[in-house]
Protein backbone atom coordinates (compact mmCIF):
# COMPACT_ATOMS: atom_id res chain seq x y z
CA UNK A 1 0.00 0.00 0.00
CA UNK A 2 1.22 3.49 -0.85
CA UNK A 3 -0.35 6.50 0.82
CA UNK A 4 0.41 9.91 -0.67
CA UNK A 5 0.21 12.95 1.58
CA UNK A 6 3.01 15.13 0.21
CA UNK A 7 2.30 18.35 -1.64
CA UNK A 8 2.09 17.69 -5.37
CA UNK A 9 3.63 19.63 -8.24
CA UNK A 10 0.81 19.37 -10.79
CA UNK A 11 -0.01 22.42 -12.88
CA UNK A 12 -3.66 22.18 -13.85
CA UNK A 13 -3.42 23.68 -17.32
CA UNK A 14 -6.47 21.90 -18.81
CA UNK A 15 -8.99 21.99 -15.91
CA UNK A 16 -8.47 18.32 -15.02
CA UNK A 17 -8.85 19.06 -11.30
CA UNK A 18 -12.28 20.55 -11.91
CA UNK A 19 -13.33 17.48 -13.90
CA UNK A 20 -12.12 15.19 -11.12
CA UNK A 21 -13.93 17.31 -8.57
CA UNK A 22 -17.25 17.06 -10.42
CA UNK A 23 -16.79 13.31 -10.87
CA UNK A 24 -16.06 12.97 -7.15
CA UNK A 25 -19.24 14.87 -6.28
CA UNK A 26 -21.27 12.77 -8.73
CA UNK A 27 -19.78 9.49 -7.45
CA UNK A 28 -18.41 8.58 -10.89
CA UNK A 29 -15.11 6.78 -11.35
CA UNK A 30 -12.48 8.40 -13.59
CA UNK A 31 -10.12 7.12 -16.27
CA UNK A 32 -7.10 9.26 -17.23
CA UNK A 33 -5.62 8.47 -20.63
CA UNK A 34 -2.27 9.72 -21.88
CA UNK A 35 1.35 8.91 -22.68
CA UNK A 36 4.05 8.57 -20.05
CA UNK A 37 5.30 11.66 -18.33
CA UNK A 38 2.27 13.86 -18.94
CA UNK A 39 1.52 14.24 -15.24
CA UNK A 40 -1.16 11.60 -14.71
CA UNK A 41 0.16 10.51 -11.32
CA UNK A 42 0.91 14.07 -10.23
CA UNK A 43 -2.66 15.03 -11.11
CA UNK A 44 -4.13 12.23 -8.99
CA UNK A 45 -1.87 12.99 -6.04
CA UNK A 46 -2.66 16.70 -6.20
CA UNK A 47 -6.40 16.03 -6.32
CA UNK A 48 -6.20 13.71 -3.30
CA UNK A 49 -4.23 16.38 -1.41
CA UNK A 50 -6.83 19.04 -2.25
CA UNK A 51 -9.59 16.72 -1.02
CA UNK A 52 -7.53 15.83 2.07
CA UNK A 53 -8.17 12.12 1.57
CA UNK A 54 -5.85 9.13 1.79
CA UNK A 55 -4.70 7.92 -1.60
CA UNK A 56 -3.85 4.24 -1.91
CA UNK A 57 -2.16 3.07 -5.08
CA UNK A 58 -1.44 -0.09 -7.01
CA UNK A 59 0.84 -0.14 -10.03
CA UNK A 60 -0.25 -2.82 -12.45
CA UNK A 61 2.09 -5.10 -14.36
CA UNK A 62 2.12 -8.66 -15.69
CA UNK A 63 3.16 -9.71 -12.16
CA UNK A 64 0.13 -8.23 -10.43
CA UNK A 65 -2.06 -11.03 -9.12
CA UNK A 66 -5.56 -11.27 -7.66
CA UNK A 67 -3.99 -11.78 -4.26
CA UNK A 68 -2.44 -8.32 -4.40
CA UNK A 69 -5.92 -6.86 -4.67
CA UNK A 70 -8.06 -9.29 -2.69
CA UNK A 71 -5.67 -10.86 -0.18
CA UNK A 72 -4.16 -14.21 0.80
CA UNK A 73 -4.45 -16.78 3.54
CA UNK A 74 -1.45 -17.06 5.83
CA UNK A 75 -0.50 -19.57 8.50
CA UNK A 76 1.02 -18.09 11.65
CA UNK A 77 1.71 -20.22 14.75
CA UNK A 78 -0.79 -22.79 13.56
CA UNK A 79 -3.51 -20.21 12.98
CA UNK A 80 -4.88 -19.45 9.53
CA UNK A 81 -5.56 -15.76 8.93
CA UNK A 82 -6.49 -13.72 5.89
CA UNK A 83 -4.34 -10.74 4.94
CA UNK A 84 -6.53 -8.31 3.03
CA UNK A 85 -5.32 -6.93 -0.26
CA UNK A 86 -5.26 -3.30 -1.29
CA UNK A 87 -8.63 -3.34 -3.05
CA UNK A 88 -10.44 -4.78 -0.03
CA UNK A 89 -8.71 -2.42 2.39
CA UNK A 90 -9.61 0.65 0.36
CA UNK A 91 -13.24 -0.43 -0.04
CA UNK A 92 -13.62 -0.96 3.70
CA UNK A 93 -11.89 2.30 4.63
CA UNK A 94 -13.56 4.37 1.90
CA UNK A 95 -10.22 5.78 0.75
CA UNK A 96 -9.42 7.01 -2.74
CA UNK A 97 -7.93 4.20 -4.84
CA UNK A 98 -5.49 4.86 -7.68
CA UNK A 99 -5.17 2.09 -10.28
CA UNK A 100 -2.03 3.01 -12.19
CA UNK A 101 -1.58 1.58 -15.71
CA UNK A 102 -4.63 -0.61 -15.36
CA UNK A 103 -4.32 -1.76 -18.98
CA UNK A 104 -1.18 -3.68 -18.04
CA UNK A 105 -3.22 -6.03 -15.79
CA UNK A 106 -3.98 -9.65 -16.63
CA UNK A 107 -7.51 -10.80 -17.50
CA UNK A 108 -8.16 -12.56 -14.18
CA UNK A 109 -7.16 -9.44 -12.24
CA UNK A 110 -9.46 -7.27 -14.35
CA UNK A 111 -12.28 -9.74 -13.72
CA UNK A 112 -12.05 -9.25 -9.94
CA UNK A 113 -11.80 -5.50 -10.40
CA UNK A 114 -14.93 -5.55 -12.52
CA UNK A 115 -16.73 -7.26 -9.65
CA UNK A 116 -15.80 -4.40 -7.33
CA UNK A 117 -16.37 -1.55 -9.77
CA UNK A 118 -19.92 -2.31 -10.87
CA UNK A 119 -22.91 -0.45 -9.43
CA UNK A 120 -23.08 -2.69 -6.35
CA UNK A 121 -19.45 -1.94 -5.46
CA UNK A 122 -18.92 -5.13 -3.57
CA UNK A 123 -16.64 -8.17 -3.61
CA UNK A 124 -17.33 -11.69 -2.37
CA UNK A 125 -14.31 -13.06 -0.50
CA UNK A 126 -14.38 -16.51 -2.03
CA UNK A 127 -10.70 -16.80 -1.04
CA UNK A 128 -11.67 -16.64 2.62
CA UNK A 129 -14.98 -16.79 4.47
CA UNK A 130 -17.26 -15.98 1.56
CA UNK A 131 -18.09 -12.67 3.22
CA UNK A 132 -19.39 -9.89 1.00
CA UNK A 133 -17.35 -6.70 1.29
CA UNK A 134 -19.28 -3.59 0.33
CA UNK A 135 -17.43 -0.33 -0.26
CA UNK A 136 -18.09 2.72 1.88
CA UNK A 137 -19.96 5.52 0.15
CA UNK A 138 -16.82 7.68 0.14
CA UNK A 139 -14.87 5.12 -1.92
CA UNK A 140 -13.55 6.76 -5.10
CA UNK A 141 -11.49 5.17 -7.87
CA UNK A 142 -9.25 6.76 -10.46
CA UNK A 143 -7.43 4.67 -13.07
CA UNK A 144 -4.79 5.58 -15.64
CA UNK A 145 -3.83 3.95 -18.91
CA UNK A 146 -1.04 4.47 -21.40
CA UNK A 147 -1.66 4.30 -25.15
CA UNK A 148 -1.48 0.86 -26.72
CA UNK A 149 1.83 1.81 -28.34
CA UNK A 150 3.47 1.43 -24.91
CA UNK A 151 5.10 -1.91 -24.14
CA UNK A 152 3.03 -4.23 -21.95
CA UNK A 153 -0.28 -2.44 -22.44
CA UNK A 154 -3.44 -4.14 -23.67
CA UNK A 155 -6.83 -3.01 -24.85
CA UNK A 156 -9.20 -2.69 -21.90
CA UNK A 157 -12.37 -4.81 -22.15
CA UNK A 158 -15.55 -2.78 -22.79
CA UNK A 159 -17.04 -3.76 -19.43
CA UNK A 160 -14.05 -2.28 -17.60
CA UNK A 161 -14.12 0.88 -19.69
CA UNK A 162 -17.79 1.33 -18.85
CA UNK A 163 -16.96 1.39 -15.12
CA UNK A 164 -15.11 4.68 -15.70
CA UNK A 165 -17.65 6.97 -17.39
CA UNK A 166 -15.55 10.10 -16.82
CA UNK A 167 -12.50 10.12 -19.12
CA UNK A 168 -9.73 12.71 -19.05
CA UNK A 169 -7.30 12.90 -21.96
CA UNK A 170 -3.83 14.19 -21.05
CA UNK A 171 -1.30 15.18 -23.68
CA UNK A 172 1.98 17.04 -23.46
CA UNK A 173 1.21 20.67 -22.64
CA UNK A 174 2.01 23.72 -24.79
CA UNK A 175 5.59 24.96 -24.53
CA UNK A 176 4.76 27.90 -22.26
CA UNK A 177 2.90 25.60 -19.87
CA UNK A 178 5.74 23.06 -19.89
CA UNK A 179 8.11 25.89 -18.96
CA UNK A 180 5.95 26.76 -15.96
CA UNK A 181 5.92 23.11 -14.93
CA UNK A 182 9.72 22.86 -15.10
CA UNK A 183 10.11 26.12 -13.17
CA UNK A 184 8.16 24.58 -10.31
CA UNK A 185 11.14 22.24 -9.82
CA UNK A 186 14.13 24.52 -10.60
CA UNK A 187 15.16 28.16 -10.46
CA UNK A 188 14.55 30.45 -13.42
CA UNK A 189 18.17 31.52 -13.93
CA UNK A 190 18.56 29.19 -16.93
CA UNK A 191 15.18 29.87 -18.49
CA UNK A 192 16.49 30.33 -22.04
CA UNK A 193 18.26 26.96 -21.93
CA UNK A 194 15.14 25.27 -20.54
CA UNK A 195 13.03 26.82 -23.30
CA UNK A 196 15.42 25.37 -25.88
CA UNK A 197 15.30 21.94 -24.18
CA UNK A 198 11.50 22.04 -24.28
CA UNK A 199 11.64 22.78 -28.02
CA UNK A 200 14.03 19.86 -28.45
CA UNK A 201 11.70 17.60 -26.51
CA UNK A 202 8.77 18.58 -28.70
CA UNK A 203 10.83 18.00 -31.85
CA UNK A 204 11.72 14.49 -30.68
CA UNK A 205 8.12 13.78 -29.65
CA UNK A 206 6.86 14.81 -33.07
CA UNK A 207 9.43 12.59 -34.76
CA UNK A 208 8.43 9.66 -32.55
CA UNK A 209 4.74 10.28 -33.28
CA UNK A 210 5.35 9.64 -37.00
CA UNK A 211 7.69 6.71 -36.21
CA UNK A 212 10.86 8.49 -37.30
CA UNK A 213 12.30 7.81 -33.83
CA UNK A 214 11.77 4.96 -31.38
CA UNK A 215 11.47 7.05 -28.22
CA UNK A 216 9.43 10.08 -27.17
CA UNK A 217 10.84 12.10 -24.24
CA UNK A 218 8.45 13.12 -21.47
CA UNK A 219 8.16 16.03 -19.07
CA UNK A 220 10.53 14.14 -16.81
CA UNK A 221 13.34 14.76 -19.28
CA UNK A 222 12.86 18.52 -19.39
CA UNK A 223 12.59 18.67 -15.60
CA UNK A 224 15.76 16.58 -15.27
CA UNK A 225 17.58 18.83 -17.76
CA UNK A 226 16.55 21.88 -15.74
CA UNK A 227 17.82 20.32 -12.51
CA UNK A 228 21.21 19.48 -14.02
CA UNK A 229 21.84 22.94 -15.46
CA UNK A 230 20.57 24.40 -12.18
CA UNK A 231 23.43 22.52 -10.50
CA UNK A 232 26.00 24.00 -12.86
CA UNK A 233 26.20 21.46 -15.67
CA UNK A 234 26.76 22.93 -19.12
CA UNK A 235 23.53 22.84 -21.16
CA UNK A 236 25.09 20.96 -24.07
CA UNK A 237 26.39 18.25 -21.77
CA UNK A 238 23.08 18.03 -19.90
CA UNK A 239 21.07 17.74 -23.11
CA UNK A 240 23.30 14.91 -24.35
CA UNK A 241 22.95 13.04 -21.07
CA UNK A 242 19.21 13.52 -20.66
CA UNK A 243 17.89 13.56 -24.22
CA UNK A 244 20.56 12.06 -26.47
CA UNK A 245 22.20 9.05 -24.88
CA UNK A 246 19.02 7.01 -24.45
CA UNK A 247 18.81 6.54 -28.23
CA UNK A 248 21.96 4.40 -28.23
CA UNK A 249 19.61 1.60 -27.20
CA UNK A 250 18.44 1.48 -30.83
CA UNK A 251 21.90 1.64 -32.38
CA UNK A 252 24.29 4.18 -33.85
CA UNK A 253 22.04 5.33 -36.70
CA UNK A 254 19.20 6.27 -34.33
CA UNK A 255 21.63 7.90 -31.91
CA UNK A 256 23.29 9.95 -34.65
CA UNK A 257 19.93 11.21 -35.94
CA UNK A 258 19.20 12.62 -32.51
CA UNK A 259 22.72 13.96 -32.10
CA UNK A 260 22.31 15.90 -35.33
CA UNK A 261 19.05 17.42 -34.05
CA UNK A 262 20.72 18.36 -30.76
CA UNK A 263 23.68 19.94 -32.54
CA UNK A 264 21.38 22.00 -34.75
CA UNK A 265 19.67 23.40 -31.65
CA UNK A 266 22.47 23.57 -29.05
CA UNK A 267 25.64 23.72 -31.17
CA UNK A 268 28.53 21.29 -31.24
Amino acid sequence: MITYLAEAQYLDWNDSIQILDKAYEADLFVLIIGPKGTGKTALVRDFAAKKNVNLESVNFSLRTRESHLIGTKTLTDGTVTFDEGLLIKSMKSGDMLYLDEINAAEADVLLRLDEALDDRRQVVLKESTGETIKAKESWFVVATINPLTHTGTKELPPQILSRFPVRIRLEYPPEDVELEIVKRHVSDKHESDIVQAIRLGNTLRQAAAVEELFYSPSLRETISFGKLVDKGMLPRKAVDIVFGNVYTQWGDIEYQKVRDIITSMFGS
